[in-house]
């Protein structure tokens, strides 16, 4: 099975980029599965409805968040029914929506999706996330309910991110972080299977702040006094993600590789997808 993972889309940049270009990637590599991050999609703060829904119509799957998941408030009216839309799994019980979910990808596997937030350097008041993918895999185990397994583990540590990764060895099919916005050169495919790789990176403006307008950042650094709102930065985007081939037999990585294609920096694409 072949497996895009797109990073944070960001503002209208990031978005517009991703729905242009993803049905020709999906054509062009024969792509059976793609997952997108889109919890900054709205001028960098949340997702709106309309907007996840033409992700879907661009040929994403399934549409994981994040830690700005509810900046948009209708999210939490349209997350308890869409199916295809994640927000992380260990939120509190009774919050709206789902963390992860079963579906079928173009060849017909079975495909589990699990979107976690970690805690380090962000909310340490939510549910273990090392606990909260335990259960997830105890619920639909790889290669005996699902086919493949795939957790979006949106974080800030880079230690967090590995551990949970050697964590889940041998039981997912692909680890791959993000939150942070800018693209790891670390994929891998570690002992026991897992494909790996610390931050998918963003789908913006790179000519940017982490995909936000540079001037508000810079300001807020060099005099601590805000000026006016951070703004999601309008040039050019790129688009990153990582692309995987995964076992029909074992429903373990194969091969991993980056993808990259924009402006800013240097493009790359999976070239066992050649």
């Amino acid at each position: 099975m072949r497996l895009l993972f797109l990073g944070d889309m960001v503002g209208k940049a990031g978005r517009t980029a991703v729905w242009a270009q993803l049905p020709g990637l999906i054509s062009d590599f024969r792509l059976d599965f793609v997952i997108v991050n889109g919890e900054n999609a709205a001028g960098g703060f949340g997702i709106t409805e309309e907007i996840f829904r033409e992700t879907i119509n661009a040929g994403a799957d399934v549409v994981t968040t994040g830690n700005h998941v509810w900046d948009q408030r209708e999210a939490l009216a349209f997350a308890p029914r869409e199916d295809r839309f994640l927000r992380p799994a260990n939120f509190p019980k009774g919050t709206p929506g789902r963390g992860s979910g079963l579906y079928i990808a173009k060849n017909g596997a079975r495909v589990l999706v699990s979107n976690i937030m970690g805690r380090v350097f962000m909310h340490p008041e939510l549910d273990d996330p090392f606990q909260a993918g335990e259960r997830e895999l105890a619920a639909c185990p790889l290669g005996e309910q699902a086919d493949a397994v795939v957790i979006d583990f949106h974080a800030e540590a880079t230690s967090e991110k590995m551990c949970f990764a050697h964590f889940v060895d041998g039981r997912a099919s692909l680890v791959v972080g993000t939150h942070t916005h800018q693209p790891t050169a670390d994929h891998q495919i570690l002992n026991g299977g897992t494909a790996y790789l610390t931050d998918a990176g963003m789908c913006g403006d790179y000519d940017s702040s982490l995909g936000m307008d540079k001037e508000e950042p810079l300001n807020r650094f060099l005099s601590k006094v805000p000026k006016g709102r951070f703004e999601a930065a309008n040039g050019p985007a790129t688009i990153c993600g990582v692309g995987i081939d995964i076992s029909d037999r074992t429903g373990l990585a194969e091969r991993i590789a980056p993808l990259r294609r924009g402006p800013r920096l240097e493009e790359t694409a999976p070239s066992f997808w050649s």
